[in-house]
């Protein structure tokens, strides 16, 4: 009976052992973003748990697919576009979120899905560099593609995605509340007034050095990427007038092997306080509904959800419906 026991003690230490020392991959985009999500979500989560958080990216969406349908996921926890999360869900790419452990009542309801929980969200804002303009300033969105008055080359962001192109729209004239279903031929024919001076960035590393060398003196940015060069020290204008609103996702590839650890890991990461602080030292709201009472009043006045008067929601839902057929236009144009 007492080696019995011994066994039993000894399985269990070897399991105890193996928690400890079990790891999840996470996959985000990079840059000051995955940053702080290291420093506020999984450095803390892997103190409190024992479950190593390795770093990977930055994310790819044919990447995720490719993996799920070869059975072979290397990625636990990706951070994703809401849109695609929505689209990925529906396409059967995600594992169903475990609400018993994810705290569902304390998500933004606007962020929250069966496949998918918001990771924080932000705002597409037109940012300019004050040394290429040292007379008047760029303050409305008509300005982004106003060459004559305000010239040099534009940055945009260059995948399919919310933001662009409700900013072509937004700029030629289209009421906000008139935004959906979107007109592709007018946002298009909008581009093509300034298509000959875009530079296109791919990550927010890309969109940040674009800015501060001035080769791309003005341009539409995530917000926390100007909050960032801001932090650093750089002279940066922001406008927020009819900013555009989106979100990231926290997901869980199909077919992972650490399901129960990626259902853990959302859950920290979802925590008011790990929101708060990453919000409060990037630049992007929480999700969490909680957080705004953690953080200092003057930090909240700069954090998109307190934009509301000059805000606009772009329609995650219409872009997952239509991701497909926007990306196919989008990517063909460019290449004209």
């Amino acid at each position: 009976m007492k080696m019995k026991v011994l066994a039993v003690a000894a399985a269990l230490s070897i399991a105890a052992g193996a928690a400890e020392a079990q790891q999840i991959v996470f996959s985000s985009w990079g840059g000051t973003t995955q940053d702080a999500q290291t420093k506020y979500w999984a450095t803390p989560f892997s103190a409190d748990t024992g479950v190593a958080v390795v770093q990977d990216g930055p994310t790819d969406y044919g990447k995720i697919t490719a993996m799920v349908e070869a059975n072979a996921v290397s990625w636990d926890v990706a951070d994703v576009e809401f849109d695609w999360a929505i689209l990925a869900g529906q396409k059967g790419l995600l594992e169903p979120l475990d609400f018993t452990v994810i705290d569902r009542s304390q998500i933004d309801p606007r962020f929250v899905s069966d496949y998918a929980v918001g990771s924080f969200y932000f705002s597409f804002v037109m940012g300019y560099n004050p040394a290429n303009f040292p007379g008047d300033k760029p303050a409305k969105l008509t300005d982004l593609f106003d060459t004559k008055k305000f010239p040099g080359k534009r940055t945009f962001y260059k995948w399919s995605a919310p933001g662009v192109i409700e900013a072509a729209l937004l700029a030629d004239g289209v009421a906000p509340e008139n935004l959906y279903p979107l007109d592709l031929d007018r946002a298009f024919a909008k581009l093509d007034t300034i298509k000959s001076d875009i530079i296109w960035w791919e990550g927010g590393a890309k969109s940040q050095q674009l800015l501060a060398s001035g080769e791309a003196p003005i341009g539409f940015f995530w917000n926390g990427r100007l909050a960032a060069l801001q932090a650093d020290g750089m002279n940066v204008g922001i406008s927020w007038d009819q900013n555009i609103t989106a979100a990231d996702a926290l997901v869980v590839p199909k077919g992972t092997k650490n399901k129960d650890a990626a259902m853990r890991f959302i859950a920290a990461a979802t925590g008011a306080k790990p929101q708060a602080d990453f919000a409060a030292d990037t630049g992007y709201a929480p999700i969490n509904t909680g957080s705004p009472g953690l953080m200092k009043p003057e930090i909240r006045a700069t954090l998109p959800d307190q934009q509301n008067a000059v805000q606009i929601n772009a329609d995650l839902a219409y872009w997952a419906a239509h991701r497909d057929e926007i990306g196919n236009r989008w990517y063909a144009w460019q290449a004209r």
